[in-house]
């Protein structure tokens, strides 16, 4: 009981200054964090706090612009766009964390496979891999969605078809560099399984780089979330998706300019916002990755 509690407040302190630190590092980090925080509230809360349901009709509302009632004005069915884009927050965060997850751990396993064995099982991955690299990944999305049909599901399929080959090729360049260590040579020394090597060695050295470069790719895994339903392949009506309003907004951008002003607002900040967090923690946990990562991607 003595070690417990001598040892938990030490972990506790070294996280917070852990948090301290990156907010440190650089103002950028700071601001990053508040807007990923806001956008994570919005996307909890929002359909608590907003004035309207998303989906409310009032045609007697139409094409309001932005008044104490209607703060971002209202669309073509007199819908209050302040709470579909509050709504819409839910609907990025929900599809980007789905699209994340499944790339990651499709990724993650091809990636460790592939560096671990190595042979022609290696071959027939990375040849995979190659496969879906050759395509621009929005097109090769947008290929996928169009054949399976429009909707936000087979838009989270397409994506995830096109996020995962990037970790797999990750994840193995590491397990390659990390496999000839000396800590991995003296666990199989020891008598160590392979299962144990993978998640008591492997895991623990990959995972902080795939968590870095899913952070970058939250903000990627919106925008081509709302491109998709932009160009009507995604989120179908009446789904407050933020490109869907757009498309939707696209007749009365002249006249009727905070119609899609305010969704596209939105989706550029929540981008940026994750953008400027991912770049963050890469640069924060490892200076020498900077431009790395990124270096020919998209």
């Amino acid at each position: 009981m003595i070690e417990v509690t001598a040892v938990e407040p030490v972990r506790a302190r070294r996280r917070l200054d852990s948090v301290t630190g990156f907010l440190r590092a650089s103002r950028l980090n700071v601001i990053a964090v508040v807007i990923v925080g806001l956008v994570v509230l919005v996307a909890i809360f929002g359909t608590l706090v907003a004035p309207y349901p998303p989906n409310h009709i009032d045609l007697l509302q139409r094409l309001r612009p932005p008044s104490v009632h209607h703060l971002f004005g209202t669309d073509d069915y007199g819908r209050d766009l302040f709470s579909r884009v509050l709504a819409g927050a839910w609907i990025s965060l929900y599809v980007a964390t789905v699209i994340l997850l499944t790339s990651v751990a499709i990724g993650t396993i091809l990636g460790i496979i592939s560096g671990l064995v190595g042979g022609l099982t290696d071959e027939i991955i990375m040849r995979a891999t190659d496969l879906f690299l050759a395509f621009p990944a929005l097109i090769l999305a947008a290929a996928i969605a169009a054949t399976l049909g429009p909707s936000l599901t087979h838009t989270m399929l397409a994506l995830s078809t096109v996020f995962w080959p990037w970790y797999a090729r990750l994840v193995r360049g590491q397990v390659l560099s990390l496999r000839e260590r000396e800590f991995i040579l003296a666990a199989r020394v020891a008598g160590a399984s392979t299962g144990r090597i993978v998640f008591k060695h492997l895991l623990r050295n990959v995972f902080p780089l795939v968590i870095v470069q899913a952070s970058l790719d939250v903000g990627y895994a919106i925008l081509f979330t709302s491109s998709l339903s932009f160009l009507g392949l995604g989120a179908q009506p009446p789904a407050p998706e933020w490109g869907a309003m757009m498309t939707d907004a696209r007749s009365f951008l002249e006249d009727f300019w905070w119609y899609p002003t305010f969704p596209g607002l939105a989706l550029a900040v929540t981008v940026v916002g994750f953008n400027l967090l991912g770049d963050g923690l890469r640069d924060w946990l490892d200076p020498r990755l900077r431009g790395s990562l990124r270096a020919g991607r998209w």
